[in-house]
Order: C-alpha cells, then structure tokens, then sequence
C-alpha cells in the first residue's frame, strides 16, 4: 500500500480508545491523524488530555502525544480529515448509535468496537475469520443512510471470542446445545486493580448485559443475509453465565457441548488447528498465523503463559475431553482487548480495506 489511510479514533482517550492508539503504532496501512473525545478532552493535547490514565502496558507512541484532542461531537470536522474512524466512545446505547450514524453520514466508514449497532439489522457484526460475507450486508445499509462510500461496521462482544470461533470450527458436527461460564477479566470494564482495588481477590458473578450478549450474539454471527438484512441462526442453543474475575487481560471461557453428530476427540483437535478463514487467505497485517492453538497440557491455556498467543490475536483451547452429561467440554481463552476489542476492530477494517468497502477520500 503506497499511501497509508488517514485514521481517526472515536474516544481515544478510554482504555480501549488507547489500545487502538498501541496497535496502530507503525501500522502498514493505516496512519491516525485524529484523535476525539468528549468536549472535556478537546482542545488539549492528547498526553495532556490523557494525564496519568495510560492504562497501557506500552508507551503511549510518540505520533499521537501531540496530537490536538478534537470534540468527538464535531462530526463535520472531525471527519473532514479522515478516510474512516474506530469507534471507542463511552456514551449512552442511543447516543451512540446517533453518532455512528452521523459519521457514516458523512461519507466516513465506522468501524466500531460498541455494542450499540450490534443488533442493527443491515450492520454487520464481524469476526473475519468466521463470518466476513455478512460484509456484504452494507449496501443495503448504505442505501437506507443514503450514503456511497459511509457505512457501519462492529465487532462482537469480547467475551464470545473464546468460544464462537471453536464451535465454528466445529461446524460440521452441528453442535445443537452449549452451556458455557465466562472468567473475565477487569479491562473488560475499562479498568485496573489501581482503579478498582476491591477486585483483588475477589470474584463477582454479575456482569451488567454480558450473559444475554453471550448467549446471542454468536448465533447472529452464524446467521445469514436475507433481503438486506442480517437474520440470526437458531443453533446452537447457549445459554451463559458471566463472572468478573481479578484478572487485568484474558476472557477464559468453561464450555460444554452436545453435537448432533458424533465427532472423535482428535477430529475436533484437527478442526481446531486447521481452522482459518478470510485474514489469513488475505495475508491481512493484524491476522494471527495460527487463529487458534491446542494446548495439550492439563493446566493450559492460562491467562499468564497464553494471553498474548499470536500477539493476542489468537485463541488458546485445552482441555477439550469427553463428558458424562454433554458430549465434550473445553476451556477457552482470548485477549479481550486486542482480539476481544480494538485489535478484531482493526482485523475488521483491514478486510474491509481488502474488500474495497473502505477507500480513501
């Protein structure tokens, strides 16, 4: 790619508005030249805007420290200077999606890490890997916004990508029933133990939303288009329980499955290893080699030995072994603020450059 695309970052100032700025660090293709937050931020520089909230374990790069904040309710300005924007803002469900919108208005594709538009039925909700025809939902999202080039794309929720892409892989064997409980870690919530002491040593089983999102949003991934919109599949059945655990990285996910067909242990652990989708035929920059390992030990995968496989772009599986009451169970682990958050945002934007959805200005 001879010139880079002029990026810009919707509440850049968030913790995953930071994880965006990290992995587009030297980036290939893309380049932020724009950063926006609430009206607060605006007119500071970022490093000053940002103060002593880096929640990064990596420097804040040098290329956006001086970058002048802008008012993320600027739309106009904003995007006068944009190919296209990541979508990191921290602002009600509906203020979200009237925002959103209002960009693609202008002609800026949106790709977004919110949950806002995630049941929109002409926005497609994306894991490349596993379901990246959905892209081809947009132009009829761009004729009901009355847009050419401006559209809306988003990822799923973080804690489904520990075990969506494994029953996906699994596909064949029409996997019909799933129970699964999810282990999650606290920048899940945007925070750290210095923000959030009383999370060291303790568990909460509550997650506002995230056990409905679990349970749904991978059968809309597995869904299909039909007259211009997305409609959701019926199997498998999931049903979820989500639990805040004192971790800073790493969603685990405890599943259990029952197939309609009756697959072998070492058919699954090949599926598993040689599943791979779109980002790895494309070659794409941010696609991990191997999307997801098999780990034989009995005490992997774990957050602390595994988080960080394929720079946490990848999924990590072990213990998959037959059971007395489902047909298998396994246990899942994903990086649930690079492949969970800003990097399957950027792992999206980079098919959708791929495809031609997203050109420059």
């Amino acid at each position: 790619m001879e010139k880079k695309f002029k990026v810009g970052v919707l509440g850049a100032t968030g913790m995953v508005g930071q994880r965006f700025l990290s992995l587009l660090e030297n980036h290939p293709w893309y380049q932020v030249v724009t950063v926006a937050a609430s009206p607060r931020s605006a007119g500071k520089t970022y490093e000053e805007a940002v103060g002593g909230r880096w929640k990064m374990s990596t420097p804040m790069p040098e290329s956006v420290k001086k970058l002048i904040v802008m008012d993320v309710n600027q739309v106009e300005e904003v995007a006068a200077g944009v190919d296209f924007v990541f979508s990191a803002v921290d602002m009600t469900k509906e203020e979200i999606k009237a925002i959103e919108e209002a960009y693609a208005k202008t002609e800026t594709p949106v790709v977004s890490n919110n949950s806002a538009h995630r049941w929109t039925p002409d926005v497609p909700m994306v894991v490349p890997e596993v379901n990246p025809e959905h892209f081809e939902v947009i132009p009829f999202q761009r004729k009901r916004l009355g847009t050419k080039r401006g559209f809306i794309a988003v990822k799923p929720n973080c804690s489904i990508q520990s075990y969506a892409p494994v029953l996906t892989a699994w596909k064949e064997f029409e996997p019909y029933e799933v129970v699964a409980t999810t282990y999650q870690a606290i920048s899940g919530a945007g925070k750290t133990f210095n923000d959030w002491p009383e999370m060291e040593g303790n568990i909460i089983p509550y997650i506002g939303g995230e056990e409905e999102k679990s349970e749904q949003e991978p059968l809309r991934l597995w869904g299909t288009i039909e007259n211009g919109v997305i409609v959701k599949a019926q199997e498998p059945v999931i049903t979820c329980q989500c639990i805040r655990v004192p971790v800073l990285d790493g969603h685990t996910a405890a599943v259990f499955v029952k197939f309609k067909k009756k697959p072998a242990k070492d058919q699954l652990i090949e599926k598993l290893k040689n599943f791979s989708g779109l980002p790895q035929k494309l070659n794409l920059p941010s696609a991990p080699k191997q999307f997801i390992q098999y780990l034989e030990e009995d005490n992997r995968p774990q957050v602390a030995m595994d988080v960080n496989f394929e720079k946490g772009m990848g999924i990590s599986v072990g213990r998959l072994r037959q059971d007395t009451v489902y047909d298998y169970k396994f246990v899942g682990l994903s990086h649930n603020t690079v492949r969970g958050a800003a990097g399957g945002a950027i792992l999206c934007a980079e098919a959708l450059t791929a495809k031609g959805y997203i050109e420059a200005k």
